[in-house]
Protein backbone atom coordinates (compact mmCIF):
# COMPACT_ATOMS: atom_id res chain seq x y z
CA UNK A 1 0.00 0.00 0.00
CA UNK A 2 1.22 3.33 -0.86
CA UNK A 3 1.53 5.84 1.76
CA UNK A 4 3.26 9.65 1.56
CA UNK A 5 4.06 12.60 3.79
CA UNK A 6 1.51 15.61 2.93
CA UNK A 7 3.84 18.83 3.48
CA UNK A 8 2.15 21.73 1.60
CA UNK A 9 2.95 25.52 2.02
CA UNK A 10 -1.05 26.02 1.60
CA UNK A 11 -1.37 25.20 5.50
CA UNK A 12 0.94 25.90 8.99
CA UNK A 13 3.98 23.79 8.89
CA UNK A 14 3.39 21.53 11.84
CA UNK A 15 4.99 22.97 15.08
CA UNK A 16 6.74 19.89 16.22
CA UNK A 17 7.58 16.31 15.63
CA UNK A 18 4.92 15.49 13.26
CA UNK A 19 3.69 16.01 10.05
CA UNK A 20 0.63 17.85 8.28
CA UNK A 21 -0.89 14.46 7.58
CA UNK A 22 -0.54 11.37 5.71
CA UNK A 23 -1.95 9.91 2.21
CA UNK A 24 -2.66 5.77 2.94
CA UNK A 25 -3.82 3.87 -0.15
CA UNK A 26 -7.30 6.03 -0.88
CA UNK A 27 -7.12 7.36 2.92
CA UNK A 28 -6.18 11.02 3.61
CA UNK A 29 -5.13 11.81 7.39
CA UNK A 30 -4.83 15.41 8.52
CA UNK A 31 -3.12 16.15 11.75
CA UNK A 32 -5.30 18.77 13.88
CA UNK A 33 -5.20 22.38 12.46
CA UNK A 34 -5.13 25.33 14.03
CA UNK A 35 -6.30 28.23 13.23
CA UNK A 36 -2.96 29.94 12.28
CA UNK A 37 -2.69 31.79 8.84
CA UNK A 38 0.06 30.05 6.74
CA UNK A 39 1.11 33.55 5.03
CA UNK A 40 1.32 35.69 8.20
CA UNK A 41 1.82 33.15 10.92
CA UNK A 42 -1.28 35.26 13.21
CA UNK A 43 -4.38 33.79 14.72
CA UNK A 44 -7.60 35.78 14.50
CA UNK A 45 -9.23 37.09 17.19
CA UNK A 46 -12.99 35.01 18.07
CA UNK A 47 -14.06 31.82 17.70
CA UNK A 48 -16.03 32.65 14.25
CA UNK A 49 -12.31 34.00 12.55
CA UNK A 50 -10.54 31.06 14.01
CA UNK A 51 -13.04 28.24 13.15
CA UNK A 52 -13.26 29.60 9.53
CA UNK A 53 -9.06 29.61 9.16
CA UNK A 54 -8.96 26.21 10.69
CA UNK A 55 -11.56 25.02 8.07
CA UNK A 56 -9.12 26.52 5.80
CA UNK A 57 -6.22 25.08 6.97
CA UNK A 58 -7.34 21.21 7.26
CA UNK A 59 -9.13 21.49 3.88
CA UNK A 60 -5.17 22.79 2.54
CA UNK A 61 -3.80 19.63 3.96
CA UNK A 62 -6.96 17.53 2.32
CA UNK A 63 -6.16 18.87 -0.99
CA UNK A 64 -1.97 18.51 -0.29
CA UNK A 65 -2.91 14.76 -0.50
CA UNK A 66 -5.57 14.96 -3.28
CA UNK A 67 -8.64 15.09 -1.11
CA UNK A 68 -11.61 17.72 -0.99
CA UNK A 69 -14.36 18.28 2.29
CA UNK A 70 -16.45 15.94 0.20
CA UNK A 71 -14.66 13.33 0.95
CA UNK A 72 -14.68 13.41 4.85
CA UNK A 73 -15.59 10.74 6.28
CA UNK A 74 -14.88 11.98 9.86
CA UNK A 75 -13.77 14.67 12.01
CA UNK A 76 -12.59 15.45 15.37
CA UNK A 77 -13.16 18.92 16.41
CA UNK A 78 -11.35 20.08 19.86
CA UNK A 79 -12.86 23.41 21.28
CA UNK A 80 -11.53 25.39 24.20
CA UNK A 81 -14.67 26.39 25.64
CA UNK A 82 -17.92 24.51 25.31
CA UNK A 83 -19.85 27.62 25.09
CA UNK A 84 -18.58 27.88 21.62
CA UNK A 85 -20.39 25.23 20.25
CA UNK A 86 -22.61 27.23 18.41
CA UNK A 87 -20.79 29.41 16.61
CA UNK A 88 -18.15 27.11 15.58
CA UNK A 89 -21.34 24.78 14.13
CA UNK A 90 -22.45 27.55 12.25
CA UNK A 91 -18.44 28.34 10.24
CA UNK A 92 -18.35 24.37 10.69
CA UNK A 93 -21.20 23.62 8.53
CA UNK A 94 -20.08 26.18 5.88
CA UNK A 95 -16.86 23.80 5.04
CA UNK A 96 -18.51 20.27 5.67
CA UNK A 97 -21.72 20.47 3.87
CA UNK A 98 -21.84 16.67 3.42
CA UNK A 99 -21.92 16.09 7.40
CA UNK A 100 -18.97 13.89 8.30
CA UNK A 101 -19.09 11.58 11.03
CA UNK A 102 -17.38 14.24 14.08
CA UNK A 103 -16.72 13.99 17.53
CA UNK A 104 -16.31 17.74 19.23
CA UNK A 105 -14.59 18.05 22.99
CA UNK A 106 -13.64 20.71 25.10
CA UNK A 107 -10.26 20.48 26.14
CA UNK A 108 -8.09 22.19 28.63
CA UNK A 109 -5.67 24.11 26.55
CA UNK A 110 -4.97 23.96 23.10
CA UNK A 111 -1.66 25.04 21.04
CA UNK A 112 -1.09 28.76 21.04
CA UNK A 113 -4.06 28.93 23.26
CA UNK A 114 -6.07 29.58 20.47
CA UNK A 115 -10.36 28.64 20.13
CA UNK A 116 -10.62 25.63 18.36
CA UNK A 117 -8.58 22.85 16.47
CA UNK A 118 -9.38 20.46 13.15
CA UNK A 119 -8.38 16.95 12.26
CA UNK A 120 -9.99 15.12 9.41
CA UNK A 121 -10.00 11.53 7.84
CA UNK A 122 -10.72 11.55 3.65
CA UNK A 123 -11.39 8.72 1.66
CA UNK A 124 -10.64 9.65 -2.12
Amino acid sequence: MEKKIIATQAAPGAIGPYSQGWVVGDMVFTSGQIPVDPATGTIPEGITAQAHQSCKNVLAVLAGGGAEAGDVVKTTCFLADMGDFAAFNEVYAQYFPSKPARSCVAVKTLPKNVLCEIEAIAAK
